[in-house]
């Protein structure tokens, strides 16, 4: 039996977009009417922990609501064809709804909270966190997602992934948040690369690109058609 090519896919907010869940990235730094850095940075959280917390409370309940789209449920009819591994920047579980297998999530998952004391230990959460609410060690609960400003624990994973892979794909991100913009230069330099985006950001440095300016969906759509014979 022939081993699948390994597909590695990197994501951003322009794939979660499409299931009504906004981005950050086209408003002049604000996110749903928020100042991000008031919201999305550790000094933010210590300033105001109660604002914050309700931030991710609210788009917790968003994201509940939202559905995958039809990207996210084209990349998980791939696990057929490939061995698919996903990088999302997204925070959101709709990779996994749609019945992705291999999901990495870079900053976070929206559904997992932390302890303030302790970044690697995480507590499912589908309600509110409130002050006040404390995990095992004492510490006060925070949403498990990496802020700006602060460390990103699996982009060495990340990089280990992209580095094995056959085929690239980066789906609706502006590769302009680092250090997740930067995986694109660990993809093997020979290996066919694509970019789908309805607004294709800056790519002139990478080798063995083809583009696809449509927006997720149809962009997926093109993809497949694109790669299939890369499975032969």
């Amino acid at each position: 039996m022939q081993t699948k090519k390994k597909l590695v896919v990197l994501t951003g907010a322009g794939i979660s977009a499409e299931s009504g869940l906004k981005t950050f990235r086209d408003s002049d730094g604000l996110w749903e009417g928020y100042d991000v850095y008031e919201v999305a940075t550790p000094r933010g959280f210590i300033a105001n922990p109660q604002l914050v917390l309700k931030f991710y409370n609210e788009r917790r309940k968003e994201v509940a609501k939202a559905q995958p789209n039809d990207a996210h449920k084209g990349l998980a009819a791939l696990e057929e064809h490939f061995d698919v591994h996903i990088i999302t920047q997204n925070i959101d579980d709709l990779h996994e709804r749609a019945g992705s297998t291999n999901v990495t999530h870079l900053h976070g998952e929206i559904f997992k909270m932390r302890s303030v004391l302790d970044a690697t230990k995480t507590y499912p959460i589908t309600g509110d966190i409130k002050i006040g609410d404390l995990a095992p060690d004492g510490g006060q609960l925070r949403p498990f997602i990496v802020w700006f400003e602060e460390e990103v624990p699996m982009i060495e994973v990340a990089a280990k992934i992209v580095r094995q892979a056959d085929l690239f794909v980066v789906i609706g991100t502006s590769l302009q948040v680092y250090p997740a913009a930067g995986l694109v230069n660990y993809a093997p330099y020979k290996i066919p690369k694509y970019i789908i985006d309805k607004k294709i950001p800056p790519t002139d440095s990478v080798h063995n690109l083809i583009i696809i300016e449509k927006p997720a969906g149809e962009g997926m759509k093109e993809l497949k058609e694109r790669i299939m014979n890369y499975e032969e």
